[in-house]
């Protein structure tokens, strides 16, 4: 199958590399001086180093090149990027996927709600679920889930994109996919705060005990299923995010823990952690939802400023208790 991929970050790399073996791939960057940079070292220094780019991989600035005689096209930019890469992508009249997780900002919409608005007849879905860039890269063992509201179309691209290391498991829920990506972030941030703090194993799996029944309330009442969130694209992201040194959300949490800024983490991290904004936008959709999320809730007001990170700890302990 020939692919564009579009998005040259960690991601976007990572799938280009886990791909090129058995499909022709063509690596798209919004900016001419890193695909001439990656042209000339075969590596991509800026955001995945250490990992050649075979010759055979195409990398370009270029949306009609990178377009061109390809039959399905993955979308690797952040969720900020996803709405203008989408207006670029959908004219060709492609198949296109997505590997962005989180809400966008400003509206509160998931990935598929935010496709939907610019291209409505778009034959589309989302690749999620427990994976670090660096493991694809290198070929470690993987698996992941590929949703879609069109079933069919799921199982047809988990079968052609399945390589031996990269296990797809195709999924018509794309709401609940796309929440269980998007909350577990911010549950990694949490996880970063009571690690750092020194809190324990006992608190770490409280914590992502109650906050995996967090995601699950907002995505039943967004209309998902529940037993999505047992399956790859729920708690085994949460698991992985949450106890994975390579998750920058919990680079972000652990961070936090020591007393600094959120703005100071996000510059040092060079990368984007998707749960600083997502925590807004989930606390703000809840909110209107009448869910419950106070886990969520206490790392917005850790974020804000308006309580340190030890004090959310002590609201959340401070709860009154509840029959689970």
């Amino acid at each position: 199958m020939r692919l564009a991929v579009f998005g040259a970050g960690a991601w976007g790399t990572a799938l280009t590399l886990a791909f090129a073996g058995r499909h022709q791939v063509r690596l798209w960057t919004w900016l001419p001086a890193h695909a001439e940079a990656m042209v000339a070292s075969r590596e991509n220094q800026e955001f995945l180093p250490s990992h050649r780019l075979p010759e055979d991989i195409a990398i370009t600035s270029d949306v009609s090149r990178a377009l061109g005689g390809a039959e399905l096209a993955v979308i690797a930019t952040p969720m900020a990027g996803l709405r203008d890469t989408v207006a670029k992508v959908a004219p060709a009249g492609m198949p296109f996927l997505w590997v962005c997780k989180g809400l966008e900002a400003g509206t509160g919409l998931l990935p598929h709600q935010v496709v939907a608005q610019v291209a409505p007849t778009a034959t589309c879905g989302a690749l999620t679920g427990p994976s670090f860039a660096e493991e694809v890269a290198r070929k470690l063992p993987t698996a992941i889930t590929l949703a879609s509201p069109d079933l069919a179309f799921a199982r047809a691209m988990a079968e052609a994109l399945h390589t031996p290391r990269l296990r797809l498991y195709a999924n018509d829920d794309i709401v609940g996919a796309e929440v269980g990506g998007a909350v577990k972030n911010v549950l990694a941030i949490a996880t970063g705060i009571c690690d750092g703090l020194g809190l324990g194993l006992n608190a770490r799996a409280a914590l992502m005990t109650r906050g995996l029944a967090e995601i699950t309330r907002f995505g039943v009442a967004l209309g998902a299923r529940r037993e999505t969130f047992m399956g790859l694209a729920g708690l085994g992201d949460l698991i992985l995010t949450c106890t994975g040194d390579l998750s920058r959300n919990r680079r972000v949490g652990l961070a936090l823990a020591s007393g600094r800024a959120v703005a100071a983490i996000q510059k040092e991290l060079g990368h984007v952690a998707e749960g600083v904004m997502t925590t807004h936008e989930v606390t703000r959709r809840a909110a209107a939802l009448g869910v419950e999320m106070p886990i969520t809730e206490a790392i917005r007001a850790v974020l804000d400023g308006e309580i340190r990170a030890a004090d959310a700890v002590d609201r959340l302990m401070g709860r009154d208790t509840r029959i689970e």
